[in-house]
Formats: structure tokens, C-alpha cells, sequence
């Protein structure tokens, strides 16, 4: 545990936003993305926010190393590539869904006593090649399947309940929430329902900075440390071949990362240093740009980011623009002579 008392749950309200994106095309400022973005030191400071981080939230997906460390700290003996797995946003590859089984398998369950929601792969290429075979939705696809396989078998573990697992009020959602409420140091705003069907905490962008550093600071061997390790080391079962929060992992040394839907993305280094954004119109295209420029500021080699800059956008076939972070995102420079 880390304190003894919470802050008071983050006020429901919209979000006050701030320019964090500018879409250039021709050099001429085409689109603003509104956000908001925090940056944390070492010590757990702000050192840097942009609109609203104090507000509450859905940080969606990027919730999923929190659920996973709730589990583990329940008793899931998962390690490596199959805990990784189980704080997976998947593309759905073939490995994602033999890990699942796996952890089903494990559990001495089936696809059957999944309850997440039936869909196709989330990677574009793997879900077409799916389609063009003739398969059809499945949970097991499902990007969530890996977490929610994982919480069966932390419910079969414990002598939990199975069929009302995604119950907020089943003993799991509550260990769930109270390992939310630990992490972020706040009581969770409000309680409602993620896309593949478990409960999604309200916190604060604050809060899930918060947590990210707590998960990476966390001692050797412990829960929390676990689940970092994991997701480090298997990048590629936390998201995907190819994805950009698996390049971004290996490329930052000791980096943890997460996406969320809707256009959140945190990251956090080993030393505490930690980073949230929230784009207000979900927008993907802005998300890792953003984060990437929040990490520079928060003092990672801006060449290591150069490659997260965003996609090119095109004009004609070629490119004409490009998505720019906002000017005051731009690393803090120290001259020499001061």
C-alpha cells in the first residue's frame, strides 16, 4: 500500500483542454487537437501540464498494467510473455490467441467462459487475412481476451465466482479497484463499462501518471515490478508485431508504456519520471506524437523519439504535412553559460 489516505476522487466535469497538436499541411495550420498532458519528475512532481489533469476520465486500456498488478497481488502466478498477455491491448496474432488459451488452459477453462465481447482482430492486416478465411468474430480475437482469460483464472485461484466476474461489485472488480485507488492515490470518480465489457474506473490524468511511476518503482519481485517486467520484456504480447507502443518500449530503455482508446497514452521510466496524455477527440493520430514530445521534455534522447513523430500526411500520394506537437510540448533547454 502506499498511503494511508486518499485524495478525494477527481471532479466529474468537462475537461478543460488545451491546443497540445497542430495538423500542418503546406506549412499552413490546417487542424488543432485539444488535450491534455502531464509530466512527472523523478520525485513525483509536476513538471509540466497542459490543459486538464485533474479532471476525471476513462483512461480506457491504459488502465490494463493496473488490472494485471490487481491480479498478480490476488495470487495470478503468471511471469513473462503470459502476464505481459494478460495487460494486453492484443492485435489478435495467432500468438496472442494461443496465449490466451494457455491462461485458460491453466485456469482449466475454455473460450467458452469468456465474457468479454465476440470481435475481430484488431491489427488491420491480421483482420482481413481473418475475414478472407471466413472466421468469424470470437472472443478469443478480441483484444482484451488475454485480460479477461487472466481474471478467470485469478477467480478460479481465489474459489471467486466465474459468471459474474465483470461484476463491479465481484470480489475481482474490487481488488481491481482498490489496487486503482492505491496507484493513483485517489478514490475513483465513477464506475462504468469498457468496450469489451469489464468496469472501467474513472481516475485522473494526474492519477494514471501517478500509477505508472508507482508500477515502475516498484520493488524487484512484487506485483506491480512483475507486471512492469513483463511488459518490457514482451512488448510485442502487450500490443502487437509492429505496433507503436512495442517499438516505443524498445527503443526507451526501461520504458513501460500503454494505450488506451479514445487517444491516451502513459509512460513511465524507471526512475519515476512519468507521462499521460488524454487527445480530446480520441484521435489517434495525434496520441503518439504527443507522448513522444512529453518524453523529450521529460528528458529522453529527442533523437531516440524521432521515428514517433506521427505519420506523413499525404497530398496527391506524397507528403504535405505532418501532425507538430505544440510549441510549449518543446524540450526545456539548459544553456551552458547559465
Amino acid at each position: 500500500m502506499y498511503s494511508t489516505s486518499l485524495a478525494d476522487a477527481p471532479l466529474v466535469r468537462e475537461p478543460l483542454h488545451t491546443p497540445v497538436a497542430h495538423l500542418i499541411r503546406g506549412g499552413v495550420v490546417e487542424g488543432i487537437h485539444y488535450g491534455s498532458v502531464v509530466v512527472l519528475g523523478a520525485d513525483g512532481e509536476v513538471q509540466l501540464q497542459l490543459g486538464d489533469i485533474e479532471a476525471a476520465f476513462h483512461p480506457r486500456s491504459a488502465l490494463k498494467p493496473l488490472q494485471a498488478a490487481a491480479m498478480a497481488r490476488a495470487g495470478l502466478p503468471l511471469d513473462g510473455d503470459l502476464l505481459s498477455l494478460s495487460a494486453a491491448s492484443h492485435s489478435g496474432e495467432e500468438r496472442h490467441l494461443a496465449g490466451s488459451r494457455r491462461i485458460l488452459g491453466l485456469a482449466g477453462l475454455t473460450e467458452d467462459h469468456l465474457r468479454n465481447v465476440p470481435d475481430l482482430p484488431f491489427d488491420p492486416v491480421v483482420r482481413d487475412a481473418w475475414v478472407r478465411e471466413g472466421r468469424l468474430p470470437s472472443r478469443l480475437a478480441q483484444n482484451c481476451s488475454g485480460k479477461h482469460a487472466a481474471m478467470l483464472y485469478a477467480c478460479v485461484l481465489n474459489g471467486w465466482s466465474l459468471d459474474d466476474y465483470l461484476d463491479p461489485a465481484h470480489p475481482l472488480q474490487q481488488a481491481i479497484a482498490e489496487i486503482v485507488e492505491d496507484l493513483t492515490g485517489q478514490r475513483i470518480a465513477a464506475v462504468t463499462v469498457d468496450g469489451c465489457g469489464a468496469p472501467l474506473f474513472s481516475i485522473s490524468l494526474h492519477g494514471l501518471a501517478r500509477a505508472a511511476a508507482r508500477i515502475t518503482t516498484a520493488a524487484p519481485g512484487t506485483p506491480e515490478a512483475r507486471v512492469a517486467d513483463a511488459m518490457r520484456e514482451h512488448s510485442e504480447m502487450s500490443s502487437g508485431s509492429g505496433r507503436d507502443v512495442a517499438t516505443l518500449m524498445r527503443a526507451v530503455p526501461g520504458l513501460l508504456a500503454k494505450d488506451g482508446f479514445e487517444g491516451v497514452q502513459v509512460a513511465a521510466l524507471p526512475d519515476g519520471r512519468a507521462v499521460a496524455v488524454k487527445i480530446a477527440d480520441g484521435a489517434n493520430r495525434a496520441r503518439l506524437p504527443v507522448a513522444a514530445a512529453a518524453l523529450a521534455w521529460a528528458g529522453v534522447d529527442p533523437e531516440v523519439l524521432g521515428e514517433f513523430q506521427g505519420e506523413a500526411l499525404l497530398g496527391g500520394g506524397r507528403a504535405v504535412g505532418h501532425v507538430r506537437p505544440v510549441r510549449s510540448l518543446e524540450p526545456v533547454v539548459v544553456s551552458a553559460c547559465a
